[in-house]
């Protein structure tokens, strides 16, 4: 059976569907709206993550246009997003632009290769407390990052660690600006309380437009954007690729990994969260080849990562877009800002940033979930915190790193407790079922017969669980019934236990007998060579053929004992 290529972008599927007039109309409709949303988060992205306004908005024009138009979502909108401010601040400050672009090329490549080997089910199993533990850290970090501009503080340069800067915030708290706090805490009360009058307008928007106005037209004395930054161009920079060395390039693997997985997350997330509003279903593995060349193209503007966005999603849904032309709309919208009015965003106040900023932190945070996960498993919990601590006081490709890591050791120490495994004469028979049809309890063992249960997953954290138990028999039994009717995949760890048991059984003239044994673990046994030293007529579908086979060989080795034949360790084929 053929397999379909990965890579189908929703573009392609629309355009063959033949897209009416009407629905056009909606599309390109919702794209200016959308467009306008971005704008100021754009804006507020690049500066958070140390870089240049324009960046962020050349980031949002090339890569949200590329997004949609190769996305695997119908609706994605793509662009910068709060969740890369903390891992962009962090390279850029140690490592340059440069760091910083060949990072994102690297996750570009990175993205494509998981969608072209369809990896795109398999980024979703990344546990939920490590994705709530590192977006509520980035939360906080963005939040605290913004304390300068959000009140004024006299600060020339914001430390990136955590404590150190909440010292130097402490220390400076007597230089706040009460026109900043004015104007950030006007920006903040206008996306909070606008969406009450409408939602056509977005309140970011309305506060950037307001209190940009104040301040000019009052002559506040607060810090804007041109007042920090100088003039924004109004125009693209020309496409040049950046200073790599294969030294800069070892150095950025780590980051480039951390930059791929949050892609991958946030924009394969946002996918859900749209199939979820429209009744759709989205194909991740295009969605991260889009993902991908997005990230690779915009470094190359001079932009900076780039992942689908699921507020802007979401407004995109709310506003009419049904098709990729929506998000394209989007990006041309912001090209069009950019040339016409480019020059007057260098008038914007840094608090309403600020402001527009912290109220984005506050909405990622997700402290509800946060909260919520304090009610599940101690393990989780353990990770929830580790991997939130990590991004906060360390650093998130570090966080990102252990937190999956720790998430996946105990889950296979979960497993392992799963995985019961003993005798059926003393461990197992006082557990099993009464209503169980196959329960061992309703069946005579002959003397001289020891049947060993093995109950869930037989992996490498249940293998030394097996092999305590299973030596816990003195005396070695005549014959050794291995039931395995409720294991569903065994892996190569347990395939050397059972082999070591096999070779201990030969030793010591034990006949070994398999029974129940499923597809997947007969396959890997019979592949192994296991079977056939077992030999194919020592394996039986039930426990009554296998008990039924290990009377009779019991009765057969009795009789040649007493006629003084010789006694067949192994049964003849």
């Amino acid at each position: 059976m053929k397999t379909r290529f990965a890579f189908e972008p929703q573009l392609l599927t629309v355009l063959r569907e033949k897209i009416s007039r009407q629905q056009i109309a909606r599309d390109i409709t919702s794209g200016l709206i959308v467009g306008i949303v971005a704008l100021p988060l754009a804006i507020a992205f690049a500066i958070a993550s140390g870089v240049q306004p324009a960046q962020g908005l050349a980031t949002a024009v090339i890569a949200g246009f590329l997004i949609s138009a190769f996305s695997g979502s119908r609706v994605q909108i793509g662009g910068p997003t709060g969740a890369f401010i903390v891992i962009v601040y962090g390279i850029v400050q140690r490592y340059g632009y440069d760091g910083l672009a060949t990072a994102t090329l690297l996750a570009g490549v990175m993205l494509i290769l998981m969608g072209i080997f369809r990896l795109g089910a398999v980024i979703k199993y990344i546990p939920y407390p490590v994705t709530v533990g590192f977006t509520a850290g980035i939360a906080l970090i963005i939040a605290t990052g913004q304390a300068r501009d959000l009140a004024g503080l006299d600060i020339a340069q914001v430390p990136s660690e955590f404590i150190h800067k909440l010292s130097v915030y402490a220390h400076s708290l007597h230089t706040a600006n009460p026109y900043a706090l004015l104007l950030s805490g006007l920006t903040i009360a206008l996306m909070i309380y606008w969406p009450r009058i409408t939602r056509k307008i977005p309140g970011s928007l309305v506060a950037l437009l307001l209190t940009t106005a104040l301040v000019h037209l009052m002559g506040l004395p607060v810090e804007t954007i041109g007042g920090r930054f100088g003039e924004v161009p109004s125009s693209l920079p020309m496409p040049r690729l950046p200073n790599m060395s294969w030294q800069l390039i070892m150095e950025m693997i780590g980051p480039a990994v951390t930059i791929a997985i949050l892609a991958g997350i946030e924009s394969l997330l946002s996918a859900v969260v749209a199939d979820g509003m429209t009744g759709q279903r989205h194909r991740s593995n295009t969605e991260l080849i889009a993902q991908g060349i997005a990230n690779i193209a915009s470094p190359i503007f001079g932009g900076i990562p780039a992942t689908g966005a699921i507020a802007r999603t979401a407004t995109n849904i709310k506003s009419g877009g049904a098709t990729p032309i929506a998000g394209m709309v989007h990006a041309l919208v912001l090209l069009l800002i950019m040339v016409i009015f480019g020059r007057l965003a260098a008038l914007i106040p840094m608090a309403t940033l600020a402001g527009i900023l912290m109220v984005v932190a506050y909405n990622m945070s997700e402290w509800r979930l946060f909260v919520k996960l304090f009610r599940g498993p101690r393990e989780d919990i353990l990770v929830l915190l580790l991997t939130f601590s990590l991004t906060v006081l360390v650093d998130l490709t570090v966080a990102i790193q252990v937190g999956v890591v720790l998430a996946a050791i105990l889950f296979m120490r979960r497993m392992a407790k799963v995985t019961e495994v003993g005798y059926a004469r003393q461990l197992l028979g006082d557990e099993e079922r009464e209503d169980d049809p196959k329960n061992i309890r309703g069946r005579r063992i002959p003397h001289g017969v020891e049947v060993f249960e093995i109950n869930g997953p037989f992996f490498f954290g249940a293998a030394d669980k097996f092999k305590d138990a299973i030596s816990q028999v003195n005396a070695p039994p005549k014959v050794l019934i291995l039931r395995l009717r409720r294991v569903p995949a065994i892996d190569a760890t347990a395939l050397i236990a059972l082999e070591e048991v096999q070779a201990r059984a030969a030793r010591e003239g034990v006949t070994l007998i398999l029974s129940g044994v499923h597809a997947q673990p007969l396959a890997t046994l019979t592949r192994a060579g296991f079977l056939a030293r077992v030999g194919q007529h020592h394996a039986f579908d039930d426990i009554d053929q296998a008990l039924e086979h290990a009377t009779l060989h019991i009765e057969r080795r009795a009789h040649d004992q007493e006629s003084g034949a010789p006694t067949l360790l192994q049964d003849p084929a």
